[in-house]
């Protein structure tokens, strides 16, 4: 075995983190342009909003080589336990500009220091105060900031006095925008009861990857590893990644260690097959607890795992829930017979409730019922289990 490509494999896919350099980002190429058209305008400021695992960080990380030079940028990731002030002092603390101190005595000679941004905040923080700052810093060169996982921020306050800054900034023609970017369907989600800022905001979407895009993800990082991937494996992981950036570099990289362990530079269908085992090893343990409580009973001939199988099977609406009608032809493919909406109600209701995890959610009213999973990382992990399990015929 090649130990060094081994590590190295670990290096090029990388499911543990955002990608950070360009040759290894895969697409989004439109929903880069419209963030810089929108932050170009002054007044304009963007939300990029998404599922969990569709990407937004890595697209936030190429954003900034981007427009480096162009723009001064500071960007925070939010946590719950933010407060206004604590997210404007954690955007410009690493932004510092040169203090001269006057020299003292009769040949003084004048010091100089880097001081950041932050310090020139009170230690309560207002929109005024940080739309003055913005103001000054802005007249040597516009300004960004982005707040990444902004949906993380519990206080309400902080959201409004984020929607108050976007529209004092919008208001007084301040060269500096913001970039809010979190899980939500749409803006009226991201920044609730806000509306009256939404002419001020570029909403731009996060979708699933195509499959061109998944697959260039596949080929760029086994173009590092001096490796190739054959159809067979790469349609095959291709499926299973469902658009998601996450699964795809998960499964890359435990399926080009396997073939690396083979001591072959070409990825086969047979190295697709462990990589997914060992993908099944390695995936969020939240994810693993969850499957196993939606999935127990101690009553023989259960069809539990069956029916959350065809559920990830399902073909969803472009908001990714599906219908219990939906269910019903995947199913009876697992199941070997026909099984109707009868045969499967109860499980679908059982698994949005608390007794099971409530690992869907459902909306909507009787016989227009909608599922969806709370967790979109759920859905290629149960199918993946699926094949491994060979359920699925």
């Amino acid at each position: 075995m090649d130990q060094a490509k081994y590590i190295h494999a670990g290096q090029i896919f990388t499911p543990g983190s955002p990608v950070n350099t360009q040759d290894l980002f895969a697409g989004r190429l439109d929903q880069l342009r419209r963030i810089i058209g929108a932050v170009s305008q002054k007044g304009y400021h963007a939300v990029l909003f998404g599922e969990r695992g569709v990407g937004k960080t890595s697209l936030a990380n190429m954003l900034i080589p981007a427009v480096q030079g162009t723009y001064i940028i500071g960007k925070v990731n939010c946590d719950a336990s933010d407060t206004f002030s604590t997210l404007w002092k954690k955007a410009l603390r690493d932004i510092t500009f040169t203090q001269t101190n006057p020299g003292v005595g009769f040949n003084p000679s004048a010091s100089h220091t880097m001081v950041s941004v932050a310090d020139s905040l009170p230690s309560t923080v207002q929109p005024d105060d940080v739309r003055r700052v913005l103001t000054q810093m802005s007249a040597h060169m516009p300004v960004l900031i982005i707040f990444d996982e902004f949906d993380r921020i519990e206080d309400r306050c902080t959201q409004t006095l984020v929607a108050d800054t976007i529209k004092a900034l919008s208001d007084f023609g301040v060269a500096a925008s913001l970039l809010l970017i979190g899980v939500a369907e749409s803006i009226s989600e991201l920044i609730e009861g806000h509306l009256s800022i939404e002419r001020a905001l570029v909403q731009i979407p996060m979708p699933r990857m195509t499959d061109e895009e998944i697959d260039q993800i596949f080929e760029k990082g086994m173009a590092r590893l001096a490796m190739t991937m054959d159809e067979s494996a790469k349609s095959h992981l291709r499926s299973l990644s469902q658009g998601l950036p996450y699964i795809a570099h998960l499964l890359a990289l435990n399926t080009a260690r396997r073939a690396i362990v083979r001591g072959s530079d070409t990825v086969m269908r047979v190295d697709a097959d462990g990589g997914i085992i060992d993908s099944l090893d390695q995936w969020q343990e939240s994810i693993k607890t969850d499957y196993y409580y939606a999935t127990k009973s101690p009553q023989p001939g259960n069809i539990y795992r069956q029916v959350l199988l065809a559920c990830a099977m399902a073909d969803v609406d472009e908001m990714g829930y599906f219908t219990a009608a939906a269910v019903r032809s995947p199913l009876s493919r697992i199941a070997g017979r026909v099984l109707d909406i009868p045969n499967f109600a109860r499980h679908l209701k059982e698994f949005s409730e608390e007794g099971r995890g409530g690992i869907i959610t459902r909306t909507g009213t009787a016989r227009k019922l909608r599922y969806r999973f709370v967790n979109p990382l759920m859905r290629p992990y149960v199918i993946m289990r699926g094949h491994a399990e060979k359920l699925i015929p």
